[in-house]
């Protein structure tokens, strides 16, 4: 596969993840709680995961890397449950910008364990991408006073996770390849997911007789088999500060499909803020490609 698309590919995995709250929406307005299709995202995303190795995979995999796929599978499950818990606390809007947080938090990863200062490109990058989460995700005129103290906590704890399962995805693991490794991580993260969320809806009948199957199809499609493999495929090649860049993509098309899908309502800002993000994005390129001609 040729470099210029893992850039690509880390920008599809987090545009997946965009979609994920409009389709918790609609999971919430057919008269489930947003617990229950979180649930329904991991318990369906690893039998969608499953049926995929079980056809292209012909022999028993090789175990390897356990703390790795342990790590990524528990980080992708403890995202997930922290975000749910902060939009308890939180507005909508203001829990995806502490979200967010993970760009940076990204980046200082990076630059700590690489004993590296940030490069101009990056730091101008966080500006645009702060920036633009604000006026995008619409949060200017929100009154934050009388918001709990839990839903800061776990909006950053959320932010912090992301961070960490990004960097982790940059480990490979040698004799691995990445459906195996798929397999192994969605293993695990609906097994945590288990722990913390809803897992009798297997056995209530709320899964498949009441109909949120068709729910979890769609977030364990857009939520565990698309981001978790593409992620596993090209974080490796353009590093975990620069896959945090790309990452911000997720508020863009969380805010377009929200419009699309939901009819909600966009201002002026908010389309500036997205065109600021999808610059911030880009800029770290554009600055490299310069010093490249110059």
């Amino acid at each position: 596969m040729k470099n210029w698309m893992y850039p690509i590919l880390v920008v599809i995995a987090a545009s997946s993840y965009g979609i994920l709250s409009t389709i918790i929406k609609l999971a919430m307005n057919a008269g489930f709680t947003a617990s229950e299709a979180v649930s329904s995202q991991y318990i369906v995303g690893f039998f969608i995961v499953l049926l995929l190795f079980v056809v292209t995979q012909r022999k028993i995999p090789r175990i390897s890397g356990v703390k790795t796929l342990l790590l990524a599978g528990s980080l992708t499950a403890i995202t997930g449950t922290l975000y749910g818990q902060s939009i308890v606390y939180l507005p909508a809007s203001l829990a995806v910008v502490m979200l967010f947080q993970f760009t940076w938090i990204g980046v200082l990863l990076d630059c700590v364990l690489r004993r590296r200062k940030p490069t101009r490109g990056e730091a101008l990058s966080l500006v645009f991408l702060f920036a633009g989460t604000i006026l995008a995700a619409g949060v200017i005129n929100v009154d934050l006073s009388g918001i709990a103290w839990q839903g800061w906590v776990f909006g950053i704890a959320a932010a912090l996770s992301f961070s960490l399962f990004i960097r982790i995805n940059m480990r490979q693991i040698e004799g691995m390849n990445s459906t195996t490794r798929l397999f192994f991580v969605s293993l695990v993260a609906m097994l945590a997911i288990s722990i913390f969320q809803n897992p009798e809806i297997v056995w209530n009948g709320q899964l498949f007789a009441e109909g949120l199957w068709i729910y979890g199809l769609a977030l364990g499609t857009f939520g565990i088999l698309l981001p978790i493999y593409l992620f596993t495929v090209a974080v490796p090649k353009v590093g975990g500060s620069m896959a945090s860049i790309l990452s911000a993509m997720e508020l863009p098309v969380a805010v377009t499909v929200s419009v699309l899908v939901l009819s909600e309502p966009i201002t002026f800002l908010q389309i500036v803020g997205i065109v600021i993000i999808i610059f911030g994005m880009i800029l770290p390129n554009l600055l490299q490609r310069k010093r490249y001609y110059t």
